[in-house]
């Protein structure tokens, strides 16, 4: 029985915590911490020697850091990386290069109310679990650095509205497609990314920061404009309402079981129920089936759809999902959906 435990490294540099977080995963019986350390060098060498499914990670502690460790285990034996650390509290671009150098997810970690940690048991277990299904590979973060496509001469587009849909390991692959379009990209995106509400406006401030395009986080009747990427909140299913002359976002209180807040379902749906054939879909990494009705019916409006390839993603979850519904036209390598997104539509 214990051979079929996820082995689980606890990387941590206070000691209380992890006593705390290895007494709150051993109430599951699926799950089976094999060894802790107290700083990132330790981490890459219990990596090494004790050969875990998965690696819990801070990312604030002494001499060697939780980016330190992601590098150096990303490099000598790639492995699921959940990073649990306050340091989202205050700044997430350090959560965000965590992800960008391989780490498969987040959760924030009780800043001062320690006893708080207690309260995170049933969402830590999931998320442990869920990250323990990724292959992660080595990062070359040089050679990953996006060259943004030449855009060919070519008349008008034909589609007037992008959403993309993304959740475990989409950070980075929005990044990578978003920061592929030239600044004179001219259909309006939309995207949705499985993240907490807290997170949405750092991300879009990074991004923004990296792409020639602007990037924002929607509000209600804002309206879907050539040169502008919209972010859905995460406190809210965002929809698009109108008509085709005046399309515009807005919220819906409606519950979506796939996932829900911020739903891809529930923008790429009432999306197709606009644009229909002049719309595309892109789904890309991530754990579970949101999306995929959302793909369905960009498919059968006629719009063009697209989802991230297997090798690529972190979790072929969703664009795995949605290839088998049938409601896929092309299935790309992440780092070729920008190229296609600007010279094929």
């Amino acid at each position: 029985m214990s051979n079929s435990k996820l082995k689980i490294l606890v990387v941590e540099d206070s000691a209380f915590m992890r006593l705390l977080i290895t007494d709150l995963l051993s109430d599951d019986n699926q799950l089976e911490v094999i060894g802790t350390a107290v700083n990132g060098l330790e981490a890459i060498e219990k990596v090494k020697d004790l050969k875990p499914d998965i690696v819990l990670l801070d990312l604030n502690m002494a001499d060697y850091d939780g980016l330190y460790a992601i590098k150096g285990i990303m490099n000598d034996r790639p492995t699921p990386i959940l990073i649990l650390s306050s340091v989202g509290n205050t700044n997430l671009q350090p959560v965000f290069d965590a992800l960008k150098h391989g780490a498969v997810d987040y959760i924030n970690k009780p800043d001062r109310n320690k006893s708080k940690m207690r309260e995170l048991q049933v969402e830590l277990i999931q998320k442990i679990k869920s990250t323990s299904r990724a292959k992660p590979k080595k990062v070359n973060i040089s050679k990953a650095k996006v060259e943004v496509v030449a855009k060919k001469r070519r008349k008008k587009s034909d589609y007037d509205l992008i959403a993309i849909g993304a959740s475990t390991g989409g950070p980075t692959a929005i990044e990578r497609v978003i920061c592929s379009l030239p600044a004179d990209f001219d259909i309006p995106i939309i995207v949705c990314q499985h993240m907490p509400a807290i997170f949405i406006p750092q991300f879009v401030q990074r991004l923004g920061a990296l792409t020639s395009l602007e990037v924002v986080a929607a509000t209600k009747g804002m309206e879907p404009t050539p040169g502008v990427v919209i972010f859905c909140p995460g406190h809210a299913n965002l929809i698009l309402s109108g008509d085709t002359k005046s399309p515009s976002i807005d919220f819906t209180d409606k519950v979506y079981r796939e996932y829900n807040k911020p739903s891809i379902n529930a923008m790429m749906q009432s999306a197709a129920v606009i644009y229909g054939k002049k719309m595309v879909g892109v789904l890309l990494t991530g754990m579970g089936k949101d999306g995929v009705n959302g793909m369905k019916d960009i498919h059968n409006s006629g719009g063009r759809t697209i989802a991230q390839n297997k090798e690529s993603s972190v979790i072929y979850g969703m664009p795995k999902a949605a290839f088998e519904a049938g409601a896929v036209d092309e299935v790309l390598d992440i780092r070729e959906i920008g190229n296609y997104l600007v010279n094929n539509l």
